[in-house]
């Protein structure tokens, strides 16, 4: 059976390489640990490459006056920064209004979620992901026009590189378990969904309403955790498609009430 080479495994080399292991004593551990030794070698230097390799351009938050950024039309809130990961904690980036309006029209639109399977790119139901969810069209009405072009000028990233935002509910006991919101190099279909814009850069999560218990974003890498308050977002970018990014992050189960949340996936290039 061939072995496979996932997340974790990229994520641990990198590790070891930080910590100062030399290439050779890290073939022998995995080769001690029964990982062939020509998979071994594949899987080191894929991960490796990914750090030493020129990071892209990403969208960022320009904090001003210590403690607000620009949205355009309205100035929003700045609570928390982290530097690596970049993760940016917002408040207020949607008035109570443009949440409740968001929900009302998105409600009649919900399907189960559905993830990018990495065979060939399509869109699949799969067990990790337990929320509904749709797509708003880009610019389709006058809200998310609105909210769009807010984003990109918090952002500083072009309306026209972020995908339709998505409007996503988790009711009691719904999650969405550890993931990386980037296309996996390796995976087959990855070069067919890269064809409508690129690499995913970038990340923006807003809570349209705050749940009773529960709903967090979590970033386990490095244990961060933010509650989901109405109104509030969290925005992170990857400026590379690789876990040294430290941007694996889940939804936590909703453990009382429902939640609501907008997600903006923001790509390198033009999304069609």
């Amino acid at each position: 059976m061939a072995q496979l080479i996932t997340d974790t495994l990229r994520r641990w080399i990198v590790e070891q390489a930080q910590a100062g292991c030399t290439p050779e004593s890290v073939l022998q551990a995995m080769k001690d640990s029964g990982w062939d030794e020509a998979t071994a070698m594949a899987a080191m230097e894929e991960s490796l490459r990914a750090v030493v390799q020129a990071p892209r351009p990403v969208p960022f938050v320009r904090v001003q006056d210590g403690s607000t950024a620009d949205g355009g039309d309205r100035r929003v809130s700045v609570l928390a920064l982290m530097h690596r990961p970049t993760v940016v904690v917002l408040g207020g980036l949607l008035s109570h209004e443009e949440c409740d309006e968001l929900v009302a029209s998105a409600g009649p639109r919900m399907g189960r979620s559905e993830t990018v399977r990495p065979d060939d790119g399509q869109a699949e139901i799969h067990e990790a992901r337990t929320s509904s969810g749709m797509f708003f069209e880009r610019g389709e009405s006058d809200l998310i026009r609105r909210i769009e072009q807010r984003m990109a000028t918090l952002l500083h990233w072009p309306v026209e590189h972020g995908e339709g935002l998505q409007v996503l509910h988790y009711r009691p006991g719904a999650e969405y378990k550890a993931h990386h919101d980037y296309f996996d190099p390796a995976a087959p279909g990855t070069a067919a969904v890269l064809r409508r814009g690129g690499q995913r850069v970038g990340t923006l999560v807003v809570y349209l309403n705050t749940p009773d218990v529960g709903g967090a974003t979590t970033f386990p890498d490095v244990g961060l955790e933010v509650a989901p308050i109405k109104g509030n977002a969290v925005f992170f970018s990857y400026d590379r498609p690789h876990p040294v990014t430290l941007t694996l992050h889940a939804g936590a189960p909703v453990t009382g009430g429902e939640k609501w949340v907008a997600t903006k996936w923001l790509r390198e290039g033009v999304f069609t």
